[in-house]
């Protein structure tokens, strides 16, 4: 085999070094997205709490922060695939921080409580887009990376879990000096991610999906990512996987402050306290799932963290105080970031780049359904009773987890090779 010239050498290391610097770029824009879709989604329920000291109020401000949140999936997929992900990113960013410095102007001139639910709403359905938008952009890096595919996907969930539990700890932290600040924070988070989009120049094309022409209509692409999921059975198992998980995350998420203030009585500063102990906790998780797949393979470590997770849930539900309800908070936050590491590997895999976009929104919309549903039970449940939720959505996550790893497993050969252990994933 003939040796590389020096000229090709050279441009070997000048591509080597485009890739990572395209990769670091994901990242690094994949962060600041996430960052502050996560003080959005903890700023509004918080926020009506705080003004109206109501646990059912809390509840329906979650409730409809993501009934529209699931409602924008079915159009932002086709508004991606006409533009880009990056334009998808500016776009939403910019009107997210408009957003906001709009309802801080609003609540400084004394509107009320519907300020909020609006802005809830409005930041959601932006969120959406966006997250569809950096879904894409790290689907691609996934199946550049081929079979080091979990190694991006463990970067890209330990990026979304830091964001999403370091979010309440800011939110909780500026919610302290008065409601503006903390609007005020998530208009500078936004500006941050336009500044980073703008700056992102891929070295290729610009990132985008095959599609047919029918998938640019909202009902139709939803139509052919149901299609998709019908001729996959295994990604059909992995979207019930990951809607379970989302339900004991959800459910955690909203009922959390509610536990904390009413039933364990201790104040808003503890509940920042738990995130942050749950945030170093998940990462760990995250860091350690790389290794856990190097050496058992993505199956093993992907039932063994859903376990722990359904475990982690009856644990919350039956913890006497707050020490050992931060335990179990913390353990199910992580067996769910660990998860979710290895369903997301898969995931990546096993869409068609065909039609992506519309089977992407479909997966997202399916697998984003429970945390509506959860911010619905904490709004109809009686506040002094929440334990007694928690307990009953452990038993429906439970058996939901179980059938479906169940039925991964029967199709296992659509997204492992016969070496489990050696090379856990095989390009769909």
């Amino acid at each position: 085999m003939p040796r590389p010239t020096a000229a090709g050498r050279t441009r070997n290391r000048a591509a080597n070094a485009a890739e990572r610097d395209w990769m670091l770029r994901c990242y690094t824009l994949r962060a600041g997205e996430s960052l502050a879709a996560a003080v959005v989604m903890y700023a509004a329920p918080l926020l009506v709490l705080n003004l109206t000291h109501s646990t059912a109020l809390a509840g329906l401000a979650f409730l409809l922060e993501w009934l529209p949140r699931l409602a924008a999936i079915a159009g932002a997929g086709p508004t991606i695939d006409r533009y880009s992900p990056r334009t998808a990113v500016l776009t939403t960013s910019l009107l997210r921080g408009v957003t906001a410095l709009a309802t801080m102007v609003g609540l400084a001139a004394g509107a009320g409580v519907w300020l909020v639910l609006v802005f809830g709403v409005v930041a959601g359905m932006l969120a959406e887009t966006a997250y569809l938008a950096n879904e894409a952009v790290g689907a691609e890096a996934t199946r550049r990376a081929g079979h080091n595919a979990y190694r991006v996907q463990s970067v890209l969930t330990g990026t979304d879990r830091a964001a999403l539990l370091l979010g309440p700890l800011i939110g909780g932290a500026l919610l302290l000096a008065g409601p503006a600040l903390l609007l005020a924070a998530v208009a500078i988070l936004s500006a941050v991610t336009v500044t980073v989009a703008a700056s992102v120049r891929t070295h290729r094309p610009h990132l985008h999906v095959v599609t047919d022409p029918v998938t640019a209509r909202p009902l139709a692409s939803l139509a052919t990512g149901m299609g998709t999921l019908r001729r996959t059975p295994a990604l059909a198992w992995l979207v019930g996987a990951l809607a379970s998980a989302n339900l004991a995350g959800g459910l955690a998420q909203v009922s959390t402050a509610v536990t904390v203030a009413r039933t364990l009585h201790h104040s808003s500063a503890a509940v920042g306290a738990l995130w942050s102990i749950a945030a170093a906790c998940s990462l760990a998780a995250v860091a350690a799932t790389r290794r856990a797949v190097d050496r058992w393979g993505l199956f093993t470590v992907g039932s063994i963290s859903a376990a722990a997770m359904c475990t982690a849930t009856f644990a919350s539900a039956l913890a006497p105080d707050l020490p050992l309800y931060a335990t179990a908070v913390a353990l199910l936050m992580a067996a769910q970031s660990a998860a979710t590491v290895v369903l997301r590997t898969v995931r990546a895999h096993l869409m068609p780049e065909r039609a992506f976009a519309a089977t992407l929104a479909t997966t997202v919309l399916l697998v984003l359904a429970p945390l509506p549903l959860a911010g619905l039970l904490v709004a109809l449940w009686p506040g002094d009773h929440q334990g007694l939720l928690v307990a009953v959505t452990g038993l429906i996550v439970s058996a939901g987890t179980l059938t479906c790893f169940r039925g991964l497993r029967r199709h296992r050969t659509a997204w492992q090779t016969t070496d489990d252990t050696e090379r856990p994933l095989k390009a769909a």
